[in-house]
């Protein structure tokens, strides 16, 4: 019986506040810490260290929760194996993304998803890569929209299409005098033509000395940028560092510095009348957007389904 409760205890961790998990579970914070102390007292050992802000794992509680999480994979990949034979009359889906994918990308194909298939329950969960990547890897999601590459050991992946890479400049900066003649429409993003011979790319070394907003070094995003500004000697001046392409992509609007961003994203978000794009020559500036999925998992109808969807678009 020492996992009865255990969606209480869960809840606290993904939470790390009793209050918010409270909230979560419409019970009163004191009922929650009540139950939370009888499971530990049934245990033998504290869950939760609560001396620290927010709440933290116990050694006890890190092996508590490896254990819980196991029971709900197991729990789900049985749901899911159930569901199967229900020709989804029942059912829920999760799927994870980042703030621009999560925004703009994933809601039309969830949208036709749930047309096809009402009774199933969508969910999304908006995310770094690197959390998402874990979530997959212990089943809290079923299928993730990245554009990163993941070990190829522990996920397999589906490609949903390629995206390239672009310049994003804000128009007050006076370089963009002299690099007028490279400058792209956005029209030309939009169908696709920019990646015409006829488009020409813009000499990086003219970006060399204006201020870079950059994401994080383990962002993929990040590292194919840093390699194309090597392949022309740039070192670039960074002002920012930020988590997601998206946010980025709005500083740059704001006028605070030069951002590299996807193709994808300007073809979901308005164009901004304060930024010039300008086409990159680099070998890396392909890449590809996929769905993920944890290698040897059970693939379920809806995921199934869904992947269908995403291959029609």
């Amino acid at each position: 019986m020492m996992f009865k409760g255990m969606d209480y205890v869960y809840m606290v961790y993904k939470e790390q506040s009793f209050s918010n998990a409270a909230k979560k579970l419409f019970i009163s914070q004191p009922s929650l810490s009540a139950t939370i102390k009888r499971i530990e007292n049934k245990i033998g050992y504290p869950i939760f260290d609560r001396s620290t802000k927010p709440l933290t794992l116990t050694e006890c509680g890190e092996k508590y929760i490896k254990s819980v999480e196991e029971m709900l994979f197991i729990e789900s990949d049985f749901y899911n194996f159930v569901n199967d034979w229900g020709d989804l009359k029942i059912g829920k889906l999760v799927l994870g993304g980042s703030s621009l994918f999560s925004s703009w990308v994933l809601p039309p194909l969830i949208g036709e998803f749930t047309r096809r298939f009402p009774m199933v329950k969508v969910e999304l969960i908006e995310e770094s890569t690197a959390a998402l990547a874990s979530y997959l890897q212990n089943g809290r999601i079923d299928l993730m929209i990245d554009n990163c590459s993941l070990d190829k050991a522990i996920f397999d992946s589906r490609i949903y299409k390629k995206e390239h890479l672009l310049l994003a400049v804000p128009k007050t900066f006076e370089i963009n005098r002299e690099a007028k003649q490279y400058q792209v429409p956005v029209k030309r993003i939009l169908d696709g033509s920019f990646l015409e011979e006829n488009i020409r790319p813009a000499p990086l070394k003219l970006f060399e000395k204006e201020p870079f907003i950059m994401l994080k070094p383990e962002n993929d995003t990040r590292k194919r940028a840093i390699e194309i500004l090597q392949e022309y000697d740039i070192a670039p001046e960074i002002v920012f560092e930020l988590d997601q392409q998206l946010t980025s992509y709005n500083i740059t609007c704001s006028g605070m510095g030069i951002s590299f961003i996807s193709d994808t994203l300007i073809a979901q978000v308005l164009s901004h009348p304060n930024v010039i794009y300008y086409k990159i020559e680099s070998s890396i500036c392909q890449r590809n957007l996929c769905f993920y999925w944890k290698t040897g998992r059970r693939f379920t109808r809806a995921m199934e389904e869904f992947l269908k969807i995403t291959g029609n678009r």
